[in-house]
């Protein structure tokens, strides 16, 4: 994949969904992608009320959800024998890189020295 595209964490979902980042932060990319397992995290995540769990669907149904295929699983499994990280993020890391794919996240420590492009919207 070329162009303007991203995959956002799922922390970069949650700071969108409690507007304490702009929906404008998005708006930079031509397509905007999550992880089947950025999707399984968030959906999986105890609501305030019916209404927040509403929100967040409707926010992340505009979202294209990449699946886990043999690339993704291939470049996990290098990821995980160079790196000690978690399974689920080394996945996401996966997804961002098979994909070429700018990975959006606060959480830039969790994927130092992984061969992924990172945009920090905070900085």
């Amino acid at each position: 994949m070329t162009g303007n595209k991203a995959l956002l964490d799922s922390n970069v979902i949650i700071y969108l969904a409690k507007r304490e980042m702009p929906l404008e932060i998005i708006d930079q990319f031509d397509d905007i992608c999550i992880s089947v397992i950025t999707y399984m995290e968030i959906l999986g995540f105890s609501f305030f009320d019916q209404e927040e769990e509403k929100y967040i669907k409707e926010l992340i149904s505009i979202f294209n959800i990449i699946y886990v295929d043999q690339k993704i699983a291939d470049i996990t499994i290098d990821i995980r024998k160079r790196k000690r990280i978690k399974l689920p993020n080394a996945i996401i890391a996966a997804t961002a890189i098979s994909h070429d794919l700018q990975f959006v996240t606060r959480n830039v420590a969790d994927f130092e020295n992984i061969n992924v492009k990172i945009l920090n919207p905070f900085d």
